[in-house]
């Protein structure tokens, strides 16, 4: 299964070179910034997508994200100044009569002061990083879909609610940011055939059992360990990934979701030890995907099998 991905999130590029338009009205609704709303999860590629904006509406994007920016800045001081003070009563206790309590609380309060320190850093830092267009279930991306005939790119969340499940089922259910091919026409059957999208994406990442990325049995008594891959196409370019995405509306709001389509692994993934993979489509059937015949699905199962054929790089990473 594919739990992370490297999204383009370049939208002027998007628009560019797939003729889509921003549905600036989603992305204002998703930055509202509201009393006792969550902050969206949003990678900091996505948010800084929006600099320099130059009309009213994208203007106003920016102040918003700017607010959730601010609120979160002053939420990361105090955590900093509270866990920093945790860490040095901590200190002091260790200085003076060490015990295992202090150390937890030594070992506790400097994990939570570094990992504050860092989100602060990125929220203050101008340029990007690769790590800032990266996304994980939970994440929201820009999705390119189909409305009336014109590609529009929308942000939407990466865990795929279904219009008939409850909220509930995303705590149940974990791992429906994939929709697997062998369930499209069963747990998926309310989005294949009708609600199509692909996100573009530079990369993808994979947890892959170390032993069957060294081709190799476990040793006995040796417990599997996972290693992460990141794979990337070679030469580098952008993917267009097949999605399925919903709109569902319950007590909780409105949510835009989608799920990344998996299926059985090209070479070079499989070699690699892992037995699911996202599927690129190629450019030439990008509108047929995004405008489906519910009627016709064997159209849309002929678009999955002639993928767009790449060469597929890894590497380990942390």
């Amino acid at each position: 299964m594919c739990y992370s991905a490297q999204i383009r999130a370049d939208y002027t590029k998007l628009v560019r070179e797939f003729g889509a338009m921003m549905s600036l009205d989603e992305f204002a609704q998703l930055y509202a910034h509201d009393a006792g709303k969550q902050r969206p999860k949003t990678p900091k590629a996505m948010d800084d997508g929006f600099a320099g904006a130059r009309t009213a509406q994208g203007q106003d994007i920016v102040t918003r994200i700017q607010q959730w920016h601010a609120e979160e800045m002053q939420a990361l001081d105090q955590e900093i100044r509270v866990q920093s003070a945790r860490l040095t009563a901590a200190e002091d206790a260790l200085a003076t009569r060490p015990t295992q309590k202090a150390r937890n609380e030594a070992r506790v309060a400097g994990n939570r002061v570094e990992r504050a320190q860092a989100r602060l850093d990125d929220l203050r830092r101008s340029g990007l990083l690769p790590r800032d267009s990266r996304i994980f279930p939970g994440v929201y991306a820009p999705v390119i879909v189909s409305e009336h005939g014109q590609r529009v790119i929308k942000p939407m969340r990466y865990q795929c609610r279904l219009p008939d499940k409850p909220a509930r089922n995303d705590a149940l259910y974990p791992g429906t940011y994939n929709a697997r091919r062998d369930s499209l026409e069963s747990y998926w059957k309310s989005a294949f055939g009708h609600r199509h999208g692909v996100v573009v994406v530079q990369s993808f990442y994979e947890h892959v059992p170390r032993h069957a990325l060294e081709q190799r049995a476990l040793a006995p008594g040796e417990k599997p360990g996972n290693v992460v891959l990141e794979f990337r196409p070679q030469p580098s370019r952008d993917l267009l990934i097949a999605c399925l995405w919903s709109e569902w509306e319950g007590p909780e709001g409105r949510l835009l979701s989608f799920a990344a389509i998996t299926d059985e692994p090209p070479r070079d993934v499989a070699a690699a030890g892992h037995d699911r993979c996202i599927v690129p489509i190629r450019p030439e059937h990008l509108d047929a995907w995004l405008n489906p015949d519910p009627r016709d699905l064997a159209a849309l199962y002929r678009i999955l099998d002639d993928r767009e054929p790449v060469e597929l790089a890894h590497t380990e990473v942390a």
